[in-house]
């Protein structure tokens, strides 16, 4: 699933060439997780105004509106520069929209994801869709006693505390197992037991790691790609995520794997005891 670096790594691959387009044509196929929320004749005409982020949403925002784009299990979006041929939708191809600055193709095998239209963020559907989400990791709001507060107030496991996201958005399953890792925090810890020192070690991990990531193009374990065409390289700096049985790269001792709300966890024996 395409957490936040790779949802960030999709924006930053197609933002500046798409911005200012004109939308000419748009074409939905399939339904996907939610309806669009307008007629897509609506939509034409309008033009786009900036690309942004929020959490793992993608926001278009439009002449009098906003688009809102999440990638869901296995989705990626595609983008076309003018004059360069483009084929006929395939089966897995749900969403085309068309400017005179290129032509932009939501592909997605599982129809997990969603293009929602709404009049502004302020909007009903923007809200239920948005307003849960906490605070962004790469943001100057991501205040570390801010943070350390919050993770102290909750019960459950450090991990599944994170992955909530109504604290810090976006540290999804890949990166929660390394940000555990890096902080020396075993997984199953309750957060309201994590040492204060351990918290604000966790916060700082968290924003490098996430920024280190998105350096390096995202994760790509099987079909992720940005709107290039290109493929992320962070697989092969993980530390203990997919590398069950492995040995740690600092203490040599195996690296485990557990279910955690019917998730994968990876976490080293030896340095989060």
């Amino acid at each position: 699933m395409p957490e936040l670096p790779e949802v960030e790594v999709t924006r930053r691959s197609f933002a500046q060439a798409i911005t200012g387009g004109d939308i000419l044509d748009v074409r939905m196929g399939k339904p996907l997780r939610w309806p669009l929320g307008c007629g897509v004749a609506d939509l034409c005409g309008r033009r786009i105004e900036s690309v942004g982020r929020r959490g793992k949403y993608l926001l278009l925002h439009i002449t009098d509106g906003v688009l809102l784009i999440h990638l869901g299990m296995s989705g990626s979006l595609a983008f076309t520069p003018p004059g360069r041929l483009l084929g006929a939708p395939a089966a897995h191809d749900h969403f085309d929209m068309s400017t005179h600055r290129g032509h932009l193709r939501l592909t997605d095998p599982r129809r997990f994801g969603a293009v929602v239209f709404a009049q502004s963020l302020d909007a009903p559907i923007a809200h239920k869709l948005l307003g849960h989400l906490g605070v962004e990791p790469l943001g100057d709001d991501f205040d570390v006693d801010v943070f350390v507060a919050a993770m102290r107030k909750r019960r459950a496991p450090i991990k599944q505390a994170l992955l909530a996201g109504d604290v810090v958005v976006g540290v999804g399953n890949i990166y929660a197992s390394e940000t555990l890792f890096l902080a020396g925090i075993h997984p199953t810890r309750p957060a309201c037991d994590v040492a204060v020192s351990r918290l604000k070690t966790l916060h700082k991990v968290i924003r490098v790691l996430l920024e280190k990531a998105v350096q390096m193009g995202g994760t790509t374990l099987k079909d992720f790609k940005n709107a290039q065409g290109e493929h992320g390289l962070f697989q092969n700096a993980s530390q203990v995520y997919g590398r069950a049985s492995e040995p740690c790269q600092v203490c040599a001792r195996p690296i485990r794997r557990i279910v955690q709300g019917q998730r994968a966890t990876y976490y080293c024996v030896g340095c989060q005891r």
